[in-house]
C-alpha cells in the first residue's frame, strides 16, 4: 500500500489539494477501474485510477474526450450527477503514466436488487428520458457486428486448465445464436440517436434518502435510446440477480414514456435481441481470466468471477424471453 499512498501524496501536491490527512481507502465499485477515497486538507475526494490495459486501446483517449464533453452538456441541463473536477483546464489527469479522475466525495450508496422499489424505477426512468430528450437526432444507429470465436476460447480455457472452461464449454451454441440474432436485429432499430449514459445500472446511481446522483459518466456517448431504455428497465427490475420483477419492469418503462419524446411504436423483439452487450462483456472477462488482457492476479480472479456471473445472466435472459416480450405488448 506504500506505493499507492505515495502516489496520492504526489496527486494532492500536483493538484494543490492540500496534505493527505488519512491513508487512502479503496472503495467498492467499478469492475474495470480502481477507486479510492482520499481525505486532504481541502476536503474528501474519490480518485478513480483508470485501468492501464483499457488506456492502451487506440480508441480510449478519444472516447474519454467525447464523454468529458458530453458530461458538460448534462451539467448544463441539471442532470443530477457526480461530475469530474477540472484541474489545469481538463478533467482527465495523468501522473507517472497513470490516468485518473478526481471527484468530490458524495456520501450516497447504490441499491441492490432487493432494495429497489417502484419509486426508484420511476425516478430513474424519468431522468433517463430527460437525458435522451436533450439532443435527439434522427440518424441511424450504427454498431459494428459482433463476431466472436467462442470455440477458440473454450479450447484455450481447456488447454490452460482454467475454471472458465467449465463455465462456457456447454454454451457455444447459445452464445452464437444470440450473437447472430443480435447482428440482424440491430438493423431493425428506429433511426434515432441520443445522449446515453451507457452504464446506468443500479451500481452507478448513488442514493441519499430520496435524492440520487449518477456516477461513472466516462461511458457517455450517442447511442440508440430505445436500446438503453430496454437494458436499464431490465437491470432496475432484477435482471442482475436473475429474478426480474415485472411490476418494476413495467413501472420503469411507463415512467420513461410519460417523460419521453420518443414514439412507443417499436419492434420490441428486435430490442430483445439487440440487448446482447453481455457477450462483449463476457469476451472481455474471458480474456482477463485467461491473462490475455490482464497483468495482475487480482484482475484475473475478477475476470473469472465475472465470466461465471455473466454466463448465468445470458442463460437466464434466454429463458425469460417470452415473459419479457409479453410485458411489451401493452405499449
Amino acid at each position: 500500500m506504500t506505493n499507492i499512498n505515495n502516489f496520492f501524496n504526489l496527486v494532492a501536491e500536483d493538484l494543490q489539494l492540500g496534505k493527505v490527512l488519512e491513508n487512502p481507502v479503496q472503495v467498492t465499485g467499478g469492475f474495470m477501474h480502481r477507486m479510492f477515497k482520499v481525505v486532504t486538507e481541502q476536503g474528501s475526494y474519490i480518485i478513480k485510477l483508470l485501468n492501464p490495459n483499457i488506456m492502451k486501446r487506440s480508441t480510449a483517449m478519444d472516447n474519454y474526450k467525447i464523454a468529458d464533453d458530453i458530461e458538460e452538456i448534462l451539467r448544463q441541463n441539471n442532470i443530477p450527477a457526480v461530475y469530474a473536477l477540472e484541474f489545469k483546464n481538463r478533467k482527465m489527469q495523468e501522473l507517472n503514466g497513470q490516468y485518473y479522475y478526481v471527484f468530490e466525495w458524495y456520501d450516497g450508496k447504490s441499491l441492490k436488487d432487493g432494495e429497489i422499489k417502484s419509486i426508484h424505477c420511476r425516478k430513474i426512468g424519468k431522468v433517463l428520458a430527460k437525458i435522451h430528450n436533450i439532443d435527439l437526432k434522427n440518424e441511424p444507429f450504427e454498431q459494428n457486428e459482433m463476431h466472436i470465436n467462442w470455440q477458440k476460447y473454450i479450447e484455450l480455457a481447456k488447454d490452460m486448465n482454467s475454471p472458465i472452461y467449465d463455465y462456457i464449454k456447454d454454451y457455444a451454441d447459445l452464445f452464437n445464436d444470440s450473437m447472430e440474432k443480435g447482428n440482424e436485429a440491430i438493423k431493425k432499430l428506429p433511426p434515432v440517436k441520443a445522449i446515453c449514459h451507457n452504464d446506468m445500472d443500479s451500481k452507478n446511481v448513488l442514493w441519499l434518502g430520496d435524492e440520487f446522483k449518477l456516477i461513472d459518466l466516462e461511458c457517455l456517448g450517442y447511442s440508440n435510446p430505445y436500446l438503453e431504455l430496454f437494458e436499464l428497465a431490465l437491470c432496475w427490475s432484477g435482471y442482475e440477480s436473475c429474478n426480474i420483477d415485472f411490476n418494476l419492469f413495467n413501472t420503469f418503462i411507463k415512467s420513461y414514456f410519460d417523460n419521453s419524446n420518443l414514439d412507443t411504436n417499436v419492434d420490441w423483439e428486435a430490442l430483445y435481441y439487440c440487448n446482447n452487450g453481455r457477450l462483449g462483456w463476457l469476451e472481455y472477462n474471458i480474456k482477463r481470466g485467461l491473462m490475455i488482457e490482464c497483468d495482475t492476479e487480482e484482475e484475473q480472479h475478477l475476470g473469472i468471477s465475472e465470466v461465471k456471473e455473466t454466463v448465468e445472466h445470458i442463460i437466464y435472459y434466454d429463458k425469460v424471453k417470452d415473459e419479457i416480450l409479453k410485458i411489451y405488448k401493452i405499449y
